[in-house]
C-alpha cells in the first residue's frame, strides 16, 4: 500500500499498473495533474485469507487549491510472492 501511495506521489504510472492484479487492471490510468500529495494514514489492515488482505486508508492531497481525502478499503492478493492491488471501495 505504501509503495503504491509513493508511486502516486511520484506520478509513476508504470509501477501502479505493474502492482495492479491482471484480473482487474485497466489498460491505462490517468493521474490528477498538479496534485500535491500531503500524506497517507493506514487506518486498518487485516489478513482475509491465505493470500488475501484488506487495507483501510486515508490519502490526503490538494488539487487546484482544494483539499481532497481519499478514504478507501482496498483489497490485495498475493501471487508469486508479490502483493497486487485488486480493487477498493470508497468509504
Amino acid at each position: 500500500m505504501r509503495s503504491r501511495y509513493s508511486a502516486f506521489v511520484l506520478g509513476d504510472v508504470p509501477y501502479l499498473l505493474a502492482t495492479w492484479h491482471a484480473s482487474t487492471r485497466p489498460a491505462s490510468i490517468g493521474l490528477e495533474a498538479g496534485a500535491q500529495w500531503l500524506g497517507l494514514e493506514i487506518r486498518q489492515h487485516r489478513t482475509t485469507g491465505a493470500a488475501t488482505a484488506e487495507v483501510a486508508f486515508v490519502a490526503r492531497f490538494r488539487v487546484r487549491g482544494k483539499a481532497v481525502r481519499q478514504h478507501e478499503l482496498s483489497r490485495f492478493l498475493r501471487e508469486d510472492g508479490r502483493w497486487y492491488y485488486l480493487d477498493g471501495d470508497v468509504l
